[in-house]
This record gives C-alpha cells, sequence and structure tokens, in this order.
C-alpha cells in the first residue's frame, strides 16, 4: 500500500524561524523547529476567505503583544474597558458633532469648544485611571479630580469674559451644564445629577433655537449635539456607573465597620454545681415540731398581740378617718436633665447650578446676591433677623422656616413663596405673578403699581398684610382674610364659602 505525502503548494513559504535560514536546502529527516507563540507566528501572506493578507511587521506585532497582556492582566480589566469603549462612542459620536458644528460657527463658540473638548479628554484620563487601579483615599482624590475642576472653572469664565459676546447664548448653554462633568465624584446617584445640569442649560438652548432655528441650521446641529452628549452621558453612567464611579480592584476598608463574627458556635456555660446551693427542702422535723407548737397553744396564741387603746380606735378618734397620707416619692438627688441645644451650624450663601442657597445667617442686614439670571431660584432657610437683596430679575424666591427676616427684590418671573416663617416682610420693586404663604405667621407684602395683577394664595397662615402705594406714595395696609364662613347651598347642592371680617 503506497503512503502519499501530500503535495505543498509552490506559494507556500516556510514558518518565520529566529534566524534566516542556511543557504543549504534542509535535510527531510531533520526536525522540525517547533512553532513560535501565536503572536509572533504569522507567514508572510495568510490565505484567508480566498484573500491573501500582508504579513504584519515586528513593531505591529509587539503592539498587538502588549494589548493583550494588558487586556488579560486581570479579570476586572474585561468590563472596564467596555466602559471606556462606550465612553469613547460619546466622545467620536454627539461630541464629536458638536465640536464639528462649533468649528463652523467659530468664533467664541470654536474657543469655547476646545475648552470642552479638553475637559472630556481630561475626563476619559481620570476614567482609564479607575480602570486599572483601586479607589484612592480621601485626601488624594482631591487631587485627582483637581483637573477635571480646572477646566469646569475655566469654561465658566470664558463666559463671565465674554459677556459682551454676540454669541453669549451659546456660551451660558455650556457653561450651565458643563458641571455635569463632576459626575465621578457624585454617589450614591450621579444619573439624575447629570439631568439636573442638562436641564439647567436648557433655558439658554431653548434661546439658541429660537434666535437661530429660521436662520443656520448648523446652530441646531449645535444645540443637538450638546443635548445629547449629556444625555449619552447619563446613560452611559446608569449602565456602567450607576450608583457611582466604579474602581477597579478592592475598595479600601471603611474606617468604623464593625469586625467579622469569629467563626464557630459559642462555647457551651459551665456546669453549675448543685451540692453548693444550700436549699430546705422543708423534711427538718425540728422545723415542723416548731410549727405545731405554736398551733396546739390554743388561747394564748394572741397573747403576743398588742392590745388596741382607746386613742387608737376610730370610732372615739374622728380624726383617724382621713386615712393614710397620700405617697410621696422620695426627693431624688440627680439632677435635672440638661436642656439640649441644637447645633448651631455655619452661615452659608453659595449658587449651585441654577439655585442661589442662603442658610443659617443671623442679625444679617447686608445680605446681597447680584448677577442672577432669569432661570436662577433663591432659596433662604433659617435665617433670623436677616435682610436679603436681589438684584436683577429671577425666577423665583423661596424663605423657608426664617423669623424676623426680609427680602427686597426687583422682579420676579414666576412667584415668590413662604413656608412656616414668622414675622417675615417682603418688598417687590418690579413684578411678581404669585405670591404664597403656608404656615406662616406674620407676612407683610409690599407692592407697586406695576403688581396689582398678583394672585396670593395663602394657607394655615395668619397677621398677613398687603400694603400697596397711593398717590402720594404713601403705603395702604389691606389685611387678608383669615375667617371663613361656609354655607350649603339651597337643595343640597354643594357649599359657598366667604371671608368674614372681624369686628374686634
Amino acid at each position: 500500500m503506497l503512503c502519499c505525502r501530500p503535495k505543498k503548494a509552490p506559494d507556500s513559504p516556510e514558518p518565520p524561524a529566529e534566524e534566516p535560514p542556511p543557504p543549504a536546502e534542509p535535510s527531510p529527516k531533520k526536525k522540525a523547529p517547533s512553532p513560535p507563540p501565536p503572536e509572533a507566528s504569522s507567514p508572510a501572506k495568510q490565505v484567508e476567505n480566498g484573500a491573501e493578507a500582508e504579513e504584519p511587521s515586528p513593531g505591529a506585532r509587539d503592539r498587538l503583544r502588549e494589548s493583550r497582556l494588558r487586556f488579560f492582566r486581570e479579570g476586572g480589566i474585561v468590563a472596564m474597558s467596555a466602559s471606556l469603549q462606550a465612553f469613547d462612542d460619546i466622545l467620536q459620536g454627539p461630541l464629536a458633532t458638536y465640536l464639528a458644528a462649533s468649528t463652523k460657527i467659530g468664533g467664541d463658540v470654536a474657543t469655547h469648544a476646545d475648552v470642552v473638548r479638553q475637559a472630556f479628554a481630561v475626563q476619559r484620563s481620570y476614567l482609564e485611571m479607575a480602570s486599572t487601579s483601586a479607589a484612592p483615599a480621601a485626601a488624594q482624590l482631591q487631587n485627582f479630580l483637581q483637573p477635571t475642576s480646572q477646566k469646569i472653572q475655566e469654561i465658566q469664565q470664558f463666559r463671565e469674559k465674554n459677556r459682551a459676546s454676540k454669541l453669549f447664548n451659546h456660551l451660558s448653554a455650556i457653561s450651565e451644564s458643563i458641571p455635569a462633568l463632576g459626575w465621578v465624584a457624585v454617589s450614591p446617584t450621579p444619573g439624575p445629577y447629570v439631568k439636573e445640569m442638562n436641564d439647567a442649560g436648557q433655558f439658554y438652548t431653548n434661546r439658541v433655537l429660537k434666535e437661530w432655528k429660521e436662520k443656520d441650521k448648523v446652530h441646531v446641529d449645535w444645540v443637538q449635539g450638546w443635548v445629547q452628549t449629556l444625555t449619552e452621558l447619563q446613560k452611559f453612567i446608569k449602565q456602567h456607573h450607576t450608583t457611582g464611579l466604579v474602581w477597579a480592584g478592592k475598595q479600601q476598608a471603611t474606617a468604623g465597620a464593625p469586625p467579622p463574627p469569629p467563626p464557630g458556635c459559642p462555647p457551651p456555660p459551665p456546669v453549675l454545681d448543685m451540692s453548693q446551693l444550700n436549699v430546705s427542702n422543708g423534711d427538718d422535723p425540728n422545723d415542723r415540731s416548731a410549727l405545731f407548737a405554736e398551733i396546739n397553744k390554743g388561747e394564748g396564741i394572741t397573747s403576743g398581740l398588742k392590745k388596741v387603746t382607746s386613742d387608737m380606735q376610730t370610732h372615739k378618734n374622728p380624726n383617724l378617718r382621713s386615712g393614710p397620707a397620700p405617697f410621696k416619692a422620695p426627693a431624688s438627688n440627680a439632677s435635672p436633665a440638661a436642656k439640649v441645644t441644637p447645633i448651631a451650624k455655619p452661615p452659608n450663601m453659595a449658587k449651585e447650578g441654577k439655585k442661589w442657597v442662603v442658610e443659617y445667617f443671623k442679625g444679617r442686614k447686608d445680605l446681597v446676591i447680584d448677577q442672577v439670571e432669569m432661570n436662577n431660584v433663591v432659596y433662604i432657610f433659617k435665617c433670623e433677623d436677616c435682610v436679603v437683596t436681589i438684584k436683577g430679575k429671577l425666577n423665583s424666591v423661596v424663605m423657608d422656616s426664617c423669623k424676623k427676616s426680609a427680602i427686597v427684590v426687583d422682579s420676579l418671573v414666576a412667584s415668590a413663596e413662604f413656608v412656616n416663617c414668622q414675622s417675615v416682610q417682603m418688598q417687590v420693586l418690579g413684578t411678581v405673578p404669585t405670591v404664597s404663604v403656608d404656615k406662616t405667621d406674620g407676612c407683610q407684602m409690599y407692592l407697586n403699581e406695576q403688581s396689582h395683577h398678583v394672585e396670593i394664595v395663602s394657607s394655615k397662615s395668619s397677621e398677613m398684610n398687603i400694603l400697596l402705594p397711593d398717590q402720594s406714595g404713601e403705603f395702604v395696609e389691606y389685611a387678608v382674610p383669615e375667617q371663613f364662613k361656609t354655607t350649603i347651598n339651597k337643595g343640597g347642592k354643594g357649599i359657598s364659602t366667604v371671608a368674614v371680617e372681624s369686628l374686634g
């Protein structure tokens, strides 16, 4: 029987070896060399799906080997690589659309967009570091977050330095929403934080659309690219970092965590030595004989009783009928519990996104908030004996749990609200559509002729007065009703409620 050896293809070369082969043809009886590793063993030309592929260069083979080693070095790297790939999709997708539209618009928008590009690049580096290392300590974490914080500040400062720009709405839309990149320091809800920042810039993106929708479609693409960037960023966080930034490796132990319980069951209690107990069971004959001797005394058993004299008899001494004195608890030497004083919190005035927060001030009459915008909200909380002056037109003002305080505002787009306050005042120099008063005792509202269309809604409140200027400029006070009379309509069809004036 003949054994046929397959014929070798004329164009199939020998596998590459570490050293060039000798010029003489190798003997067929020699042992074939061992094949090199998969990364390095690649024929000069491979036939794949009927097509020939060129052999990768040695440098390409080294890069391929290094990428594989880096990819498979740790099990956690695979998951984080998917996270980085998803983030790269955002950079190459909607963010690239925004950057391309910014370049077409040019001017301040293009310069601004270049800083935004740098901020996203810094964030990608931060995510890449998180994918290869464990979470650092709190002090080190602040240093790692510093580059992102600096880029956000640079973007916002660029808007402030170019307030006279014709494209100011573009700059403001980015500046109001760029704090979304701070989600890496937010826990446990970074996704909703990004949405809140996206909504903060919506006021200016709507302005851009209103101004340029019919003029230039590039500006519409610019808005859609930026809004889509933040929307995709929120989806990315929800999928890969739902409750906060995920770090590779084991997290550092949290201080104060209880130690794990020891393994195994607790030891049994010691056996009680019953021989050491002195328990009488009543079998002692001496105890029983003494008992019977007392019983057999007969009438003599009462000889030990005391005689009741006349001064002890209640029918002869009526004073004894009053009964025993009421029980009085013995005086305790323990001092009464000290009154718990609430911890005073430090005063704070800061802008958080589109909301101004003023809280825990006492005795300050010079609090001023200027450079407000129409989408801003001012929230005043637990201030006492203070005056807050707000310059400019804004959305709304809320005063919560304040005492003996006042606010002075130019104009409001939506409303002014008072909740759980005592002895507060408000003066509106311009217009205000609605004033809401809830659970407040003492509220003075100074309005002017531009605010005659105001609607005032009150509930569970007292001592409310509206002061309007007359022709001479003097304020005339009008009390808001607090008492009401309700009657049932004829035929039992509904009820009617009218205010009742106090005659006292």
